[in-house]
């Protein structure tokens, strides 16, 4: 057997931490603070070795989680209003054997899977893109973030901690990350209720982080009650076609 290249390696190693991380938000969802190491494993379809070798303690876990979480967590303000909602195939939940990783398997199960629902998805992306359009710029932005959650576990996790003040990190790791949530999340979010726009790049800049404190609070208040409302529906597995409902419902 062709040993593998130092790429290969990369590669492997990149795909089994996004394949932990997308575990353990799933895990962490049920059942909180009480996750552990083995619990993620079982999850994740692999073995308590496998998932010990790159994370030994259910703290960096977490924290390597939500930072990941945070690089991602811009999109939904930064789409425009009219664009229906594109999400990358989560492909590391399947289990897949190193050799299958680094040899290309892995994406080409994954394709033949995302094909599967090809014709679904171009047949419901044009009345996608019309229910959006009916919508403002604040409720559309709130149906594209209700629904990249029910795709992206772990964004819905960064959410709901953050509104905690991430409380079950200790203060050294959560004070860093709330200050990276206000400035990329809280405060273009505030800047969007506002004026009904964010400015471009706004996310990745950081918006406007002088924004007056009751803007701020606002923004807060909405996102703990998207927060909310969500729960329930992402458990029952109903969060991407009931975001509008909720959308209606909190009246954005």
């Amino acid at each position: 057997m062709t040993p593998r290249t130092k790429e290969q390696n990369e590669e492997i190693r990149l795909r089994r931490l996004t394949q932990i991380r997308i575990a353990a938000a799933d895990v962490f969802l049920n059942k909180g603070p009480l996750l552990e190491i083995r619990d993620v494993a079982a999850q994740a379809e692999l073995g308590y070795g496998t998932v010990y070798h790159y994370y030994s303690n259910k703290g960096d876990l977490l924290h390597d989680l939500l930072w990941d979480a945070l690089e991602r967590a811009g999109g939904w303000l930064e789409a425009p209003p009219e664009a229906p909602l594109k999400v990358t195939p989560e492909v590391a939940r399947a289990p897949a054997s190193d050799e299958a990783l680094a040899g290309g398997h892995f994406g080409l199960a994954a394709a033949a899977d995302t094909g599967n629902s090809a014709a679904t998805d171009s047949r419901s992306e044009s009345r996608e893109t019309a229910d959006v359009a009916e919508l403002g710029p604040v409720a559309a932005s709130g149906v594209r973030l209700l629904q990249l959650w029910a795709e992206d576990h772990a964004l819905y996790l960064l959410h709901r901690l953050a509104g905690e003040g991430f409380a079950s990190l200790p203060e050294a790791r959560s004070a860093p990350l709330s200050a990276a949530f206000h400035r990329e999340v809280l405060a273009p979010f505030a800047t969007l209720l506002e004026t009904g726009r964010v400015a471009e790049g706004a996310a990745a800049s950081g918006g406007n982080a002088t924004e007056p404190p009751y803007r701020l609070q606002r923004a807060e208040m909405l996102l703990a009650a998207l927060v909310g409302c969500a729960s329930l529906s992402l458990r029952r597995g109903k969060l991407h076609e009931e975001a509008r409902d909720i959308v209606w419902f909190l009246k954005l």
